[in-house]
């Protein structure tokens, strides 16, 4: 079009052509801005309209992806069907997107007006456009990776955003909650939810209720005090706020709640925090008016640590279901799943709202499968328990009393006096990684956990602020009979509480699940499969290989009436900082990719990257090798560096295993270490606050000692 006005004006005088060539050039501004303002009105003028009425009733926006788990329910299920299992087989790569970043990827995407919003690592967010992958906006919150490198301890992830009236709202690492504009991406205001200098982190997804964002924490770990805290969505000025573990009773109570929770607590428990952290898992009924939450583990995780008096060792409300007014973050209701928890055994995993018929009545429940091993469904209105069933091998506990809803112990579950192999492990039956619930099959759809682990009791414990806090002693010796363990997927009945068909996964760690009306289960796994089943049977319908492992959830949407499903593949989180992914997947290391699929597309797969293996040839330093140096690194290795860089044995997670560590890191190998040189670029922190240079010349001396066993034995082997 261009070109034949230009023709068009050379007729012209030069007067007509100036004056008709100004036009045309203004024209063209105004062409790109309406462009520019069209791609922005996507990104964020229907988002506009997202208030509380859509939020309560997404089925009127059936093609959108509304909220983390869909609906305020977090049910996960989507009434779209036009991929279903007579067609899966069509399904084809629409089109994916690389995403930069090579640390573990676990948000699930909120999708409206064709436009789909993610958060990434260190808490970055990203608008893309749903038709083509193309980058609309991205923000970075420069997060400074020198200390939340460290304090993260499982990985620098974030699992979404929530969207309400025009903003995106994201919780950050470092402890902020931000409300972005959605049309830019732009900051509108932005709220420091707890004590910055404490070891608190987030990474779960905020929610939005009632004109109101509520965000928890994470850093149980580390020793800090669970709490919840609701923001005005358009002010960001807080509603109230909500503390889940009693403080120290000098210092007075911040509720009748806390008052009452200190009367099952002994000691000066307050010094290490206590935990409780909400890091995940909320629902919202609108009905009902009840904000749900779920409570993680005790900080330390040892009862004997925390508690002097052994009659009050229940710890309210360690890993609990916390039924909150919405209006004042005041506690309803609660139901203890883990009463004085002891192995790490959290309940902030995913909580379903759902109606079932219940002993010929129609009951408003809650499920719950959290760590501990067993499935619950509470009465939602009044926090009764009306079941409690294993989903996993238990070893725990015999249990629940359906009278009393307390778990049955068993002598296994006692390690303060000897070690004990107790299941499940700290990873729990069933992580973060959501489960999801077909209302039409009454079926609920678990990612499970086979797992145990060595627990042994740490006499010598004591508080240290900047350090894992968990009075369990980590260097007990594996019998060599230990479980090894295993991932799955189940399909739950909660009705006659029993599992109908299971699927069994090479690796531990697998992805969230997706629901769908055309009566399939999408999840990924840890070997870098995205999986369609049948809903029914659990039968594979379909796989795509994605080249890096799958731990977050999948969404569907549709976009100009096609049926759209997108999941997000990167390797990382708590397990895999440390530990390779399986199978075919193992060969592969490269950065996340954000892939999408419809029916009847054959977009050609993003080139996949080997694994750059470095050869174990024990490291070529000029280092004297001192057996005692050695011998005292092992220890500070396992309580300082294991939690990320995992066992010395040539297969690593994200995080290198450091018996590849290269000669020239070998010498600046303290720089490293104390000063944090790899912060910027690596995200490795620097220890000299807890580390003196002795000590990590310790480490050095058993991480070369390590790397030369292995390369020997790697030289046997071959």
């Amino acid at each position: 079009m261009l070109t034949i006005q230009m023709n068009h004006l050379e007729k012209q005088n030069d007067s007509v052509r100036i004056l008709i060539f100004n036009c045309l050039r203004l024209s063209y501004s105004l062409i790109g801005i309406v462009v520019g303002l069209m791609s922005a009105e996507r990104a964020g003028g229907d988002i506009k309209i997202i208030d509380d009425q859509a939020l309560a009733e997404p089925q009127n926006r059936p093609g959108d992806w509304l909220s983390y788990g869909l609906t305020q329910a977090e049910n996960r299920f989507s009434p779209l069907k036009q991929i279903h299992k007579e067609n899966i087989h069509q399904l084809g790569l629409a089109w994916s997107k690389k995403l930069g970043t090579t640390r573990g990827v676990e948000a699930t995407p909120i999708v409206v007006n064709e436009v789909m919003y993610i958060s990434l690592p260190w808490s970055s967010v990203m608008a893309i456009d749903c038709r083509s992958g193309k980058t609309i906006w991205a923000w970075d919150p420069q997060v400074d990776r020198a200390i939340y490198g460290r304090r993260a301890c499982c990985d620098v992830v974030n699992r979404g955003v929530a969207i309400y009236k025009g903003k995106i709202f994201v919780g950050v690492l470092d402890g902020r909650l931000v409300a972005l504009d959605a049309q830019t991406g732009k900051p509108v205001w932005e709220k420091v939810t707890f004590d910055q200098g404490k070891d608190y982190t987030i990474t779960g997804a905020p929610r939005v209720f009632d004109g109101k964002v509520v965000i928890g924490n994470g850093g149980a770990e580390y020793g800090v005090r669970g709490v919840i805290t609701a923001y005005f969505c358009e002010t960001g000025k807080m509603a109230w706020r909500t503390y889940t573990v009693p403080g120290n009773p000098k210092l007075g109570f911040e509720s009748p709640d806390m008052e009452k929770a200190a009367k099952t607590w002994s000691g000066e428990w307050w010094i290490a925090g206590g935990g409780g952290t909400c890091w995940d898992s909320f629902a919202y009924d609108p009905e009902l008016k009840l904000l749900y939450v779920g409570t993680g583990n005790a900080s330390p995780w040892t009862r004997k640590a925390r508690n002097k008096i052994k009659n009050k060792q229940d710890n309210l409300y360690l890993s609990s279901i916390l039924a909150l007014d919405p209006d004042n973050g005041r506690i309803v209701w609660y139901y203890q799943t883990t009463p004085g928890d002891n192995w790490d055994y959290t309940a902030v995993q995913q909580m379903i709202l759902a109606e079932l018929e219940w002993k010929g009545a129609q009951r408003k429940v809650l499920m719950q499968a959290p760590k501990n091993g067993f499935f619950y469904v509470l009465d939602r209105i009044t926090g009764e328990l009306l079941a409690a069933d294993p989903y996993t091998k238990i070893t725990w506990a015999e249990g629940v009393d359906l009278k009393t809803g307390r778990p049955i112990e068993t002598d296994n579950s006692d390690y303060s006096i000897s070690p004990k192999e107790i299941k499940p492990g700290p990873h729990g039956g069933h992580n973060w990684q959501a489960m999801s619930y077909n209302p039409n099959r009454k079926l609920v759809y678990i990612p499970t956990i086979e797992s145990s682990m060595i627990y042994k009791d740490d006499p010598n414990w004591e508080y240290k602020s900047g350090f894992w806090n968990v009075a369990v002693d980590f260097d007990t010796d594996n019998p060599g009979n230990l479980h090894l363990p295993q991932g799955g997927l189940i399909a739950w009945d909660p009705i006659k509480r029993k599992r109908v068909w299971g699927v069994n996964h090479i690796n531990e760690y697998n992805g969230g699940t997706l629901a769908t009306a055309g009566d399939l289960i999408f999840q990924g796994t840890g070997e870098a499969n995205f999986i369609a089943y049948d809903a029914k049977t659990g039968n594979k319908l379909w796989s795509y290989f994605t080249g890096t492992a799958i731990i977050a959830p999948p969404v569907t949407y549709h976009v100009n009436g096609q049926q759209y499903v997108s999941v997000l593949a990167g390797w990382g989180g708590s397990h895999g900082l440390r530990n390779p992914p399986s199978g075919k997947a193992a060969k592969y290391f490269q950065e996340g990719i954000l892939y999408t699929f419809s029916l009847g597309s054959k977009v050609r797969q993003p080139e996949l990257v080997k694994h750059p293996r470095t050869k174990l040839t024990g490291p070529q330093i000029n280092i004297k090798l001192n057996q005692e140096y050695a011998t005292k690194g092992e220890s500070l290795y396992k309580k300082n560096c294991s939690t990320c860089h995992g066992p010395i044995d040539g297969k690593a997670g994200i995080i290198p295993d450091l018996a590849t560590t290269p000669p020239e890191m070998h010498q600046i190998w303290h720089q490293i270490v104390s000063d944090g040189i790899l912060a910027a670029s690596r995200g490795m922190p620097g220890f000299k606050d807890r580390l003196t240079n002795k000590e990590i010349s310790f480490i050095q001396h058993f991480v070369t000692e390590e790397s030369i066993s292995l390369a020997k034995e790697n030289k046997e082997d071959n």
